[in-house]
């Protein structure tokens, strides 16, 4: 069965169209009305990949958190919807990617079970503003979002870094290639869902 997933949101503070194909080539079409996030969400799939499809606009004449934070929870929530009973997955995987002098770790676990720990970002990384538009402290947010959304386990952690640009998409990249080899399929356990519970 096609492992996809197709979404639409819409608030009074913003409409987010997404849909994503977990057995892609990492094809992306981004457009969040943030372009920064752009960059990030492209990364995100190109590295995962998972084709990713986003149209999202919102109310970032006030600010870009809304539109933001809601295309994570519509990723989050498309990735669950995707991943289905998650029969056969690899579920966990970690990933380490380096960019420049910056360098980030990604644990994830396809759990059933939301939790996330973002730690290692240097102090003053949440005030900085990338790309005129957005902070860093929205890049724990998106992570946050999506583990919550998606309901599996994520550790984020910053090993190395100074440019808040290389720290945040080292971040992003990390958590692509944690994704990737997380929900790919294990051929050893081809229809069996890995969870002594016997579900996830």
């Amino acid at each position: 069965m096609a492992r996809t997933a197709t979404i639409v949101r819409e608030t009074s503070e913003s409409k987010v169209e997404l849909s994503l194909d977990l057995d892609g080539t990492g094809k992306t079409d981004i457009e969040t009305s943030v372009p920064f996030y752009n960059h990030m969400m492209t990364a995100l799939g190109k590295h995962s990949l998972i084709d990713l499809k986003i149209r999202a606009s919102g109310d970032t004449d006030i600010d870009v958190h809304h539109t933001v934070e809601d295309t994570a929870i519509v990723f989050g929530e498309a990735l669950k919807q995707a991943l289905g009973d998650k029969r056969g997955i690899r579920r966990f995987a970690d990933a380490t990617v380096p960019l420049d002098e910056a360098l980030a770790r990604a644990v994830v676990d396809i759990s059933g079970r939301p939790y996330a720990v973002c730690i290692g970002e240097p102090e003053g990384f949440e005030y900085a503003m990338i790309g005129g538009h957005f902070t860093g402290s929205l890049v724990r947010h998106v992570m946050e979002s999506i583990a919550f959304h998606a309901d599996l386990c994520l550790h984020m952690t910053v090993l190395a870094g100074r440019d808040p640009h290389h720290i945040a998409e080292a971040e992003f990249k990390a958590l692509a290639r944690a994704l990737r080899f997380a929900v790919e399929p294990d051929p050893r356990i081809a229809g069996i869902i890995p969870s002594t519970k016997g579900a996830l």
